[in-house]
């Protein structure tokens, strides 16, 4: 058994992944995925197509990836797995959509970047959805 001074550290570390997925997430859905949501055909006259698809496919994709997947990572469902379309859209964003924003014009993108590959790499830790199942279906605590 665990002296109590590593219990502490991994409690803390499973409280520091849950921090961030929780309040990188409402941050995600809230500045930028619920404005998307509630004034879709508006955002459809401004949204950026970089790959051709059409405005209505990228605007849901991005709805998608700035709601669905957020709502998904609170949870705790499929963490890592629903990270990888965040940080699609971040990366496309910055790098492809936006080349000329200066770190400055572009920090909060980066900074979205930065907390969505650390719950990436931390996964979801002992609190969430998935952990709950996770002695049913053990495949899903690796996603």
């Amino acid at each position: 058994m665990a002296n109590p001074k590593e219990r502490v550290s991994v409690l803390s570390t499973d409280f520091a992944v849950l921090w961030l997925r929780v309040l990188g997430s409402l941050l995600l859905i809230v500045v930028h995925g619920l404005p998307k949501l509630l004034h879709f055909q508006q955002e459809l006259q401004v949204i950026e197509d970089p790959f051709g698809i059409g405005a209505q496919l990228t605007l849901i994709l991005a709805i998608f990836a700035e709601v669905v997947c957020p709502i998904g990572i609170i949870v705790g469902f499929l963490t890592r797995l629903a990270t990888l379309p965040i940080l699609f859209l971040l990366a496309v964003s910055v790098i492809y959509v936006h080349p000329e924003w200066s770190l400055w014009e572009g920090q909060f993108a980066w900074l979205l970047l930065i907390i969505f590959s650390a719950i990436l790499v931390g996964g979801t830790g002992r609190f969430g959805v998935v952990q709950l199942v996770s002695s049913r279906w053990p495949v899903l605590s690796a996603l």
